[in-house]
């Protein structure tokens, strides 16, 4: 259910994972209702992960923070949460498991000088977290690639998972005070929070329904994916700065 909270927004957009995204929603939301029957229940599982396993970008990422800890689960919550938000799994990951991975998966892509570019990330400090996957793989690879300089900003602002502060609850949206980033003297910067709306739900459906304002949410693309804690939000706020800084290195 985690990670179908995190996927959906680019998935709706079809940006990326498998076209049936109702499927994602409807079964998400479904399994975090907490009234689910066990059949159901398993259904539902088996159902999102086979949806989950179809996201090229994001489950080689949990197959790697896995590995690396040995866990045989890559669904595993404390998997998906080092990846979309980062926590000690992702943050331990041995730099040459990651390096081998990113390898296989986008040596292949890119030009040479390119790829040398990337390759030294690992050792460099990079943990392997959506954060990173935005400020630092996505500038090169996918739909970044021959893009003007300030689509390519907007694009990563709207990618990365970020933070608002709800200002609004209105039917199916938020008007949230976020965090945008930007760029300043040729580096990635965070900004001044300001409000813009976002979808909690589509056609009645949504996984943030008990929110009030003043409540801190995440979002990704449109879409907002749950109501923080104050320590989940000062995780991805200390994982986002840390991956902004690597990728200020090179940029």
């Amino acid at each position: 259910m985690l990670f179908a909270r995190y996927a959906f927004g680019p998935n709706r957009l079809g940006l990326c994972g498998p076209e049936d995204w109702r499927s994602l929603l409807e079964l998400g939301v479904a399994g975090g209702d907490g009234q689910t029957r066990p059949s159901l229940a398993t259904e539902i599982d088996h159902g999102l992960r086979d949806l989950a396993a179809r996201f090229e970008g994001a489950y080689p990422y949990l197959e790697l923070i896995a590995a690396a800890h040995g866990i045989a689960d890559p669904m595993d919550s404390r998997v998906v949460d080092a990846y979309w938000i980062g926590n000690a799994l992702s943050d331990s990951v041995d730099p040459g498991l990651m390096r081998q991975s990113m390898d296989a998966r986008f040596r292949a892509q890119l030009l040479p000088e390119a790829w040398r570019w990337l390759e030294g990330k690992p050792e460099a400090g990079a943990h392997p977290t959506h954060a990173f996957h935005v400020l630092d793989v996505f500038p090169r690879v996918g739909l970044m690639r021959g893009g003007a300089v300030t689509d390519a900003v907007r694009l990563m602002d709207s990618c990365r998972i970020r933070w608002g502060r709800v200002l609004e609850v209105s039917g199916e949206q938020l008007v949230v005070n976020a965090v945008p980033l930007g760029l300043v003297e040729g580096k990635l910067t965070l900004g001044a929070a300001r409000p813009q709306t976002v979808r909690r739900w589509l056609d009645g459906n949504g996984f943030v329904s008990d929110v009030e304002t003043g409540d801190i949410v995440s979002l990704h693309w449109d879409w907002a994916c749950e109501v923080l804690s104050g320590s989940r939000l000062e995780a991805l706020q200390r994982r986002t700065v840390y991956q902004l800084e690597l990728a200020n290195q090179t940029i």
